[in-house]
This record gives structure tokens, sequence and C-alpha cells, in this order.
């Protein structure tokens, strides 16, 4: 067992602990309700995008543009992946990544896989593997804004122009409560439903939102192609915005969950430890005690052995006198007689 001092020193870093993760959970918990009412208020803005964008490309000429073409085979891909800069989140960067390699090892037909992270702990991952990453972005302004996301949106608009990828996907977190966010992967480049070509992909490949287009009668001036020409490089940048913000609403989710966790566990070990050290002054206490008990049986022991000697001596100093005095009588009778 160690020693109370150790226990107590123990005690006193736990204690500390506790109070860094409470002061994060208490920092994540304010972040969390901004981050919450921008998905929520942008969301119904994304979903009606999509559906207007899925109504306009059904026009007349509107499949021949080039965002919207599907390739006859898939050779290269770009993989947005949306991670956090900061740890302290849980599980949260390690459920996405997991599901961004599985997805990504699902291309098992020689495509090549090309890595573009948002955040600093998935950069750092796939550069520890060896990943092909060709862009990162990290230390994004706050709050989000579509201007600061534009750089993404204009990478893989051009890659996905210029031929050097067949399709873009991203990787985010969505946020479906406090409690719960559910690592996604949507099709970004085309924008047409992706038919996918396994089970994995099947798995994690998000449903894309249906389109209620009956009965929607849209006028386009000039006319949808132009319309398009502006609206999709747009609605590209939308969906990454969209995305940054749910994953950005679930890293404050996790962390708040997480610190919350952690000083709960603080607490029960600071406890347990007292519980210890408390068993160790005990301990201490009672050696100490018998340790005394020890000393004092022992100079009663020396001390009744030095007053047995001592009654000894007495005895035979008064023998001796008695026996004199009995001889010294007996003299003096005998010559009286």
């Amino acid at each position: 067992m160690a020693s109370a001092r150790e226990i107590k020193r123990r005690i006193g870093s736990v204690k500390n602990i506790s109070q860094v993760t409470r002061a994060l959970e208490a920092v994540s918990a304010s972040r969390v309700r901004r981050a919450q009412e921008q998905v929520l208020n942008s969301r119904p803005y994304a979903e009606k995008a999509w559906e207007v964008l899925v109504n306009v490309a059904t026009a007349t000429g509107a499949n021949e543009h080039p965002l919207l073409a599907k390739r006859d085979g898939i050779q290269t891909i770009d993989i947005v992946l949306v991670t956090s800069d900061r740890s302290l989140c849980g599980a949260y960067n390690n459920n996405i990544i997991n599901v961004a390699e599985r997805f990504a090892a699902s291309f098992q037909n020689g495509q090549h896989v090309r890595w573009i992270t948002v955040g600093r702990k998935g950069r750092d991952y796939l550069a520890r593997r060896g990943k092909n990453i060709i862009a990162e972005f990290h230390n994004l302004p706050t709050p989000l804004s579509i201007a600061s996301i534009a750089p993404i949106g204009n990478l893989v608009v051009e890659d996905f122009l210029s031929g050097t990828v067949d399709a873009v996907f991203l990787a985010y977190t969505d946020f479906v409560n406090m409690l719960v966010q559910r690592p996604a992967v949507i099709n970004l480049l085309p924008l047409q439903r992706f038919s996918p070509e396994n089970m994995v992909q099947q798995e994690l490949l998000k449903a894309e939102p249906d389109a209620t287009t009956a009965g929607r009668d849209y006028l386009y001036e000039p006319n949808a192609s132009a319309i398009l020409d502006e609206i999709i490089p747009r609605f590209t940048t939308l969906e990454i915005y969209q995305a940054l913000l749910e994953s950005n609403a679930s890293e404050h989710s996790a962390r708040m969950v997480a610190m919350r966790n952690a000083s709960e566990s603080a607490i029960a070990l600071a406890a347990d430890l007292t519980l210890e050290y408390n068993k160790a002054r005990q301990l201490a206490i009672t050696s100490e005690i018998l340790d005394i008990v020890g000393g004092v049986n022992a100079l009663q022991q020396t001390q009744d052995k030095a007053t047995l000697k001592a009654a000894d001596q007495f005895i035979k100093d008064v023998g001796g006198e008695l026996l004199a005095d009995k001889r010294a009588e007996r003299s003096t009778s005998a010559r009286h007689n």
C-alpha cells in the first residue's frame, strides 16, 4: 500500500484535474448551444436548396452541366475529412476517421484516393500513415461563414471540372442531439445520387433527402443552364458549410459529455483515494499505538524485574541481619550459662 503522503498527493492531483474538466465542460456547454442554434437554423435552408437544385436539374439541358454529369468509371476520388483541431472530445475524431477509412477501403478496383483534411486531428492521423493529403485546412474562424468555407468548395469544384478526380465525397459527423453524434459520408460531386457499389458503401453513405418536385413549376431567367452555372458551385460550398456546422456542434457536444464523464470519474476516484488515505492513516495510527503499548509493556517488564531483584536483595539483607542477631543472642546466652 502507498504511503499516506503519496495518496494525499494523488488526491490533490485528481481534484485539480476535476476542476479543469469542469471548466472545459462549462465552456463546451456554452459553445454547443450556439452551434446547435446555427445547425438547426441552417438545416431547413440546406434541405430546401437541395430540393430546388433537383427540380432545376430536371429541366431540359440541365443534365449536360459538368457538375451534374456522372463519369463512366471512377478512377480517382477526393475525400474531404472533417475532424477537430483539439482533442478531449471522447471518441468523436476516432469515429469519423474510422468511417472515412472504411469508405476509402471500399473502393477496391484500383481507385486512387486523395484526402482533403479539415481539422488538425484528421491531418495528423493521415500524415502519420503516409496518406496522400493534397490540402489541409485548420483554425477556421468562429463563427463559421460561407466566405471562410469558399476555398474548400473552390478546390473540389476545380479538381472535378479539370478531370483530376471523378468523384468527391465528404466525411463528417451529423449532429443528432446532445448525446448522439453520427458519422456520415455524403456524395458531394457530381451532384447526383451515388449508387453504392458494395455493402460497405451502402452502410456508410448517408441517404440523401427526398425532393418533392411534383406540382412545382419554376420560371428560369435567362434559362436553367445559366442558373445551374451560378448555383451549383454555391450549393457545393453550402453542403460543406452545413457539414462543418454539424461537425462543430457534434464536437462541442462530444467534448461536453466527455468532460462531464471525466469530472464524475475524478470525483469517484478522489472518494476512493480518500477512503484509501483514511485506511492508511488508521493503519499508521494503529501501528504507532502498538509500538507505544509494546514499549510500555517492555518498560513494565524491565521495572518488574528491577523490583523483584531489589526485593530479593532486601530479603537477603534483612534475613542476614536477623540471622546475625540470632547468632549473637545465642552466643550471649551461652556465656551466661
